[in-house]
């Protein structure tokens, strides 16, 4: 055992992963370069050869970019990380390196709708074919397990509507039946919530959201064993490049100092809000796993260590009425991204779930009056003004 498998979270998130080069420097460098020189053409066989560690080309080897994998390798307990350019593409590339044509995947319906499109517009493609089940239902999971199922996917807690499985009892289930469990670990982060100790084989995540947290950067990982993720999954990365850029590895990097902080205080401020607008008479309901009334509160404490900074509720008068609660914001932003320091508004059935059918939006629960918040860091009493601005007047 080394000296870092003792340290803290908040340790890791700091240390973890940074090798000083011969300068010296205190913070970590950003090391902009496509390509790197070799002592000899010796070395440079052995590099292309696979016989000798080191750099070759930026799209697969980059100094930066491997103190970010290895940092969040360490945060989610894992062995292996790769970084890639967007949460999507962390998604593509576990499924591209994993899966062949005839194979199945079962995926909770309660995932976010462009991961919807990826599954049933392009893997299907290449004869990949998805089947729904509700995200709560272990019964459903088994029941929809076919012998050619070679992976569960899922997002927990789910994208907007804060449903949540059990991971250790649904890594049970993969294991019987020989599929690897997927989780999308987006809105807990490895500070509230480590998949992989709970049983699951890999964990993906949108960068752009949580791990950077001031809404800078595009980029995604993914993160599990050293064959799985740090030989299928990287050897796709190095063949197909949907890479991370260094300058986006290093402002991540930033990110992961403060990650500990920020989601206490993202989940702070989230519950306090989340009380507010269950009172307010313009709710008709609010999804939020911090609250006592939430259907699955008690297993969401079991498994999180908090309930990070995501909530949504439904309003009456549908659509137009959440559209003019929405536009009667001053201080959130009106945009589709989230785990950033400020404080965003959406609308899920016209933003992040209007490329799903209605069929589809309706299966997955996204009503037309549906407003979701990711709660950021400003001070709770303005963000429940501000929302509370557009719930009185309606």
């Amino acid at each position: 055992m080394s000296e870092i498998d003792n340290w803290a979270l908040e340790t890791l998130a700091v240390r973890a992963g940074h090798v000083r080069t011969n300068e010296g420097e205190h913070a970590e460098a950003i090391f902009t370069t496509s390509s790197y020189v070799f002592d000899s053409a010796a070395q440079a066989a052995a590099r292309f050869g696979g016989d000798e560690a080191g750099n070759i080309y930026s799209r697969f080897t980059n100094p930066t970019v491997r103190t970010f994998e290895q940092r969040l390798a360490a945060l989610e307990g894992g062995e292996a990380c790769v970084a890639t350019a967007s949460g999507m593409s962390a998604i593509l590339s576990t499924c591209a390196a994993l899966l062949q044509s005839g194979d199945h995947i079962v995926s909770s319906q309660s995932i976010f709708g462009t991961t919807t499109v990826l599954f049933n517009k392009y893997l299907s493609r290449y004869g990949i074919e998805t089947s729904y089940v509700p995200l709560s239902d272990l019964k459903a999971w088994e029941a929809a397990i076919q012998p050619n199922t070679r992976l569960l996917f899922l997002e927990t807690p789910s994208n907007p509507l804060n449903e949540i499985v059990d991971i250790a009892a649904l890594a049970q289930i993969a294991k019987a039946h020989d599929c690897l469990l997927v989780v999308d670990n987006c809105f807990c982060t490895p500070a509230l919530q480590r998949p992989l100790q709970q049983g699951a084989d890999i964990v993906v995540h949108s960068a752009t959201k949580y791990l950077d947290g001031q809404g800078r950067c595009i980029g995604g990982a993914v993160v599990g064993d050293k064959k799985r993720v740090g030989e299928e999954v990287y050897g796709f990365l190095r063949t197909a490049g949907p890479t991370m850029s260094p300058f986006n590895a290093w402002v991540f990097l930033k990110g992961l100092e403060t990650l500990s902080l920020r989601m206490k205080a993202h989940s702070d401020n989230a519950l306090v809000l989340a009380h507010y607008l269950e009172q307010h008479q313009a709710v008709e309901r609010v999804y939020y796993t911090g609250l006592a009334s939430h259907p699955q509160h008690e297993l969401a404490s079991q498994q999180q260590s908090g309930f990070s900074g995501v909530l949504s509720f439904e309003v009456k008068g549908g659509k137009a009425a959440a559209w003019s609660v929405i536009d009667a914001t001053r201080i959130l932003s009106i945009t589709a991204n989230l785990g950033d320091t400020r404080s965003t508004i959406t609308h899920p059935a016209t933003t992040t779930h209007g490329r799903l059918s209605e069929a589809e939006r309706q299966q997955a629960g996204i009503s037309d009056g549906l407003v979701r918040i990711s709660v950021g860091l400003e001070n709770i009493e303005d963000i429940k003004a501000d929302v509370g601005r557009g719930l009185d007047a309606l």
